[in-house]
Order: C-alpha cells, then structure tokens, then sequence
C-alpha cells in the first residue's frame, strides 16, 4: 500500500479556551463564584478588586466567545514581536496619576489593635472513643488493635469491616499477629462504650446494645428485646400483627415496645462531634420580592464583584511609553503585561456576560411562574421545560440547563433551585394542561391528611386523583410518590 497525501476541506466547530472557560463560571453558583475570583486574582497581578465604581477604558468585544488569543504572535517572528509593540489601546493620555496626598485620611490613625477570628472547637467522634480508650487497661499490642477497631468505625457508629479483615490489617500494617477471638473480646469492651450502639456490625445489633444499656439502668425491656431478637424483619416490614401474635401481646403492650424501640438512636454516631461533616449553606443567586404585586428580581451582590484593571501595570506602560531607550529585556516584559491584561479584561468580560446570562434566564422563569412567586401555591406552578425557556431567552438548551442546575433564588416563600420549576405537563379530563408538580403537590397532601393507622393504598390515591380530574394511572402515582421519598402505605401505618 503507497502513501499519498491529498487536500481537503472541512467544517469544524471548536470550541475557544475562553468559551470553556465562560460554561464553567456560568455553572458555577454564588457561594463558589467568590472562590473562583480569589484563584483568578492570585494568578493574574494585571486584576484588582475596585471598592468604586471605575471605567476600564477598553473596547467590549462584539462577540462573548470571541477567542483573544493573539494569533499575530504566532505568525510573526519573535524579533518582530518585540518591535512593533502598541500600548495605546492599554494607555489613556488623560488618565493623569493620582497625587498620594488624596489617597491618604490624616483624621484616622492606622488600627492599632488587630482582632482576631475566634475559631468553634469541635471535639469528634473518634477522639471521643479514644479518651474512652485510655481508661481500659490494655497492653501494647491490645492498644494498637483496639485503635485499629475504632479507626474502622464509621461516622455513624457503625463497624462494618469484617472481624477476619480487621486480623489481616493488624498483621500487614502493624506486624501485630493476633486472632479473631482476641479482636471480638475488644469489639465487645468497645461496644460498651458511650453512646450507646457504638461498633454494632448492623442496625439489630446496634438497637440491641442500646436496649441491653437500658435494662442495666433498671429499666423493663424483655418484651422490646424479644421482638428485635425474633421479629427484626416483621418490625422492619411493619408487620405488627405477626409480633403481637407471636409473643402474645394485647394493643397496648404491643404500643409500647414499639415506642421503646422507635426511641432508640439507628445512626449513634451521627449526634457526637464532627466527622468530616461539611455544614452546606445554600446562597441564593436571585431575589424576588414582591412590591405591591409588582415582581423585583435582583441578582446577589456576589455574582456582581467591581474588577478593574490593575493602575500599576497601566503605570508600566507608561513609563514604557515615555522611555526613549527599549531594549528587549523592556520589550518582553511589555509582552507579558499586554498578556495579563488582555487575560483581565476577558475575565471582566466573562464576567458580565454570566450576569447577563443569570438575568435574562431568571426574568424569563419569573415571567413564566409568575402566578407562582405571586401566591407562593405550588399547584399554581404552570407546566415548564428548558425548551420553553430557551426560546424565550435566545439562549441555547445546554446554557439553560447549566443555569438551573446549580443556582438557587429566594422568595417570600423560601429559597428554591432553579430546577424546582421545571416540570413535563400532564393533561386532565377537561383537556387542561397542568404541571406534574401540582400533581405531586396534591399528592402529599392527599398522604399527608391520610389516616395514620389506615394509611391510603397507591390504588386509593389514583382514584382520588382521578375524582379531582387528573387522569392519571396507577403506576405513575407510584412513581411521584418514590420521587417524593414517601414510603408504600404499610410502612406509613402507625399504631
């Protein structure tokens, strides 16, 4: 087979570096935005947060996804780079420099006193089972292994490694040979720490060393223990009737072993101390207000940060433009400031155009929900998907979605995600088209008003729905009931 070498055209749509680099701030929410800023302003000296109002005095480009990659550079030699240097579009000749006497306020001396930040100090839950170590008398290789045991606990209390796995880890991580009966007499010494259930190897385990806390304290468990002992899938399941028969208990004994049972803690590690556990804070990007039924959306103070170029790299130019001497040490470093400030003025650019972009996106869900943020009644919600918005806005699906996934507003109601009203339509008997979200809504209220110890059946609930005029089957009012985490009606009863 010969080698040739042929033309051809092609058409190809690729993207910029800086149209990447756009997708990622705009799907990036408020509380991370700040974040991103601090990282662009470490790596870029040319950009600087302004306290004011200050005007960049360059030209905005017509196009947001415009590559600014210079390209003249690429084409040119490297000796004809350094001479044919323009600094005017970066230098304004009016642009006196600011006398330092008008920067300083001679009424206000420097602060004195520096504050500092006081820091919450946490104990967690594995230095609380270690204090509780250091009461066990213990030798050294006992220590070890009993360390071993509680490093394999997990958040919730919980040890859910295996005892022969736990043997194997002390022999290849700390040369320490032991048994599975040694291991299983410290997860025992163990077990009887605080709280209560800790190092249970699974939930029946973990309620029936709590129980076995409480009968030490004096208190009447037999009945709770048997029924966890003998019927743990019945009581998972909800099967009352199969415990009150099996251990032959009226109503009201039966009522109260499973009062004593609900009582207990499944997760006793969840409520001691911190276990790498990340407190999220929702920050609305958006705020709707309601003044005198007239809608006000505003964006975050955050999503809107003052960038400016910086004035000491617009001073270099300068003093490069007034030098009659330029050697190419001067040259290259003019080079590298063109690039920093041609990297700044892309990101305030960027910037603005994720303003405009969240703008544009929200004013047209507002528009579209407006009954909605009016009354706050989630049955008000009007059918919606991202086609509907994306027409609206002239902005592409992808953009949309990007926005509604990971930006949250907040209302006279609350705080919601974008993606709260987003919904498919479903059409009822009149020919109506209404959203799948007030369907939902009538749902949970439907579940929510039910009789507790006659909990409705999915088979009852589709016919309410239908006698309201929703057409809707079986197997879908089943499917918003998942989506709502509501459990089947039997294990909603309650005694």
């Amino acid at each position: 087979m010969s080698l040739s070498q042929s033309l051809q055209q092609k058409l190809l749509q690729k993207l910029s570096p800086q149209q990447i680099q756009l997708m990622k701030l705009l799907q990036v929410p408020t509380a991370i935005l700040d974040e991103r800023i601090k990282e662009e302003l470490e790596e870029n000296p040319a950009l600087e947060l302004s306290d004011d109002s200050h005007d960049d005095s360059y030209e905005e480009s017509k196009d947001e996804f415009q590559d600014t990659s210079d390209e003249n550079f690429e084409e040119t030699s490297s000796e004809e780079q350094y001479e044919n240097i323009d600094i005017s579009d970066y230098v304004s000749e009016g642009d006196d420099d600011i006398a330092d006497y008008k920067m300083r306020d001679d009424n206000y001396g420097e602060q004195e006193e520096k504050t500092s930040m006081p820091y919450k100090v946490e104990t967690s839950f594995y230095e609380v089972l270690e204090l509780q170590l250091g009461m066990l008398k213990l030798d050294e290789n006992q220590s070890s292994m009993a360390e071993q045991i509680i490093g394999s606990i997990d958040e919730d209390g919980y040890l859910r490694r295996e005892t022969s796995a736990i043997v194997d880890d002390l022999a290849f991580r700390q040369n320490v040979i032991t048994t599975e009966e040694e291991v299983e007499s410290l997860i025992k010494r163990i077990q009887q720490f605080d709280p209560p259930g800790v190092a249970a190897r699974n939930l029946q385990e973990c309620l029936l060393l709590q129980l076995s806390r409480q009968k030490e304290e004096g208190k009447e468990v037999d009945l709770a223990v048997a029924a966890l002992t003998r019927y743990f899938d019945e009581f998972t399941k909800k099967h009352y009737e199969k415990i009150q028969r099996g251990l032959n208990l009226d109503d009201d004994q039966l009522k109260e072993v499973m009062i004593q049972i609900t009582k207990l803690n499944p997760k006793p590690g969840g409520n001691v101390g911190e276990i790498n556990k990340a407190e999220s804070y929702v920050v609305p990007d958006f705020f709707i207000m309601n003044n005198a039924g007239k809608l006000e959306l505003t964006l975050n103070s955050k999503n809107a940060p003052e960038l400016r170029i910086s004035e000491g790299y617009r001073d270099m130019l300068k003093e490069y433009d007034r030098g009659a001497k330029k050697d190419r040490r001067q040259k290259e470093a003019v080079l590298f400031i063109k690039q920093k400030i041609d990297a700044a003025k892309w990101f305030i650019d960027a910037i603005k155009q994720r303003q405009h972009t969240l703008l544009s996106t929200m004013t047209a869900i507002m528009n579209h929900q407006y009954d909605f943020f009016i009354t706050g009644d989630e049955t008000s919600l009007r059918p919606m998907i991202l086609k509907d918005i994306a027409e609206k806005t002239g902005l592409d699906i992808s953009t949309v979605s990007r926005v509604a996934n990971s930006k949250f507003v907040q209302t006279e109601y609350g705080t919601y995600r974008l993606k709260f009203f987003f919904s498919e339509s479903l059409t009822t008997d009149s020919g109506e088209e209404v959203s799948t979200r007030e369907v939902k809504k009538i749902l949970s209220d439907l579940i929510e008003n039910e009789h507790k110890k006659k909990p409705l059946s999915d088979e009852r609930l589709t016919e309410l729905l239908q006698e309201k005029g929703y057409n809707i089957a079986r197997r879908t009012v089943a499917k918003y009931r998942e989506q709502l985490n509501i459990p089947v009606a039997r294990l909603r009863k309650e005694l």
